[in-house]
């Protein structure tokens, strides 16, 4: 396994300012960070996929050790086919904790090699998620402050449909 590499999982539709927080600390903490979106076939996104990593690529493209993938099954098999030894979380709030913690025990559980490594996201970022992007942007609010600059119009576009 690469220790020098971690994988930082999500559905990230749309990315938030939070995911972007996470994702510019552990480029600074890993050689390299994989940014890999999850394809769900049980719910069905706003953006296509594709489009969420188009979204990603822009916003992280000053970040020279940070790569784009999408992946669906289990997180464990991906991380092993990437032969990846660290899943990165962000943590919002206590709230957050609990789901992650059962989610990183279970990683554990079937993949004892890979660790989570949980990093708290900034205060001013605490209170954003992708669905309350959607939610606000969908019923016309200001979600420029909650998003990327370089994709915020490209989100604000495709919630107002």
């Amino acid at each position: 396994m690469n220790k020098g590499l971690c994988v930082y999982p999500g559905s990230f539709d749309p990315i938030t300012s939070g995911h972007l927080d996470i994702i510019e600390r552990g480029a600074g903490i890993f050689e390299h960070v994989i940014v890999a979106v999850l394809h769900n076939p049980a719910k069905t996104g706003v953006f296509p996929i594709e489009q969420r990593l188009d979204m990603l690529r822009r916003a992280c493209g000053h970040l020279p050790n940070v790569s784009f993938d999408c992946f669906d099954g289990l997180l464990v098999d991906y991380m092993r086919k990437k032969q990846a030894h660290v899943v990165l979380r962000g943590l919002r709030a206590v709230t957050d904790f609990e789901n992650e913690f059962q989610m990183a025990q279970l990683n554990r559980q079937m993949a004892p090699e890979v660790e989570t490594l949980f990093l708290m996201t900034a205060p001013e970022h605490a209170y954003v998620s992708s669905s309350a992007v959607r939610e606000i942007g969908q019923f016309g609010g200001d979600i420029t402050p909650l998003v990327p600059a370089c994709i915020a119009d490209d989100v604000i576009r495709a919630l107002k449909r």
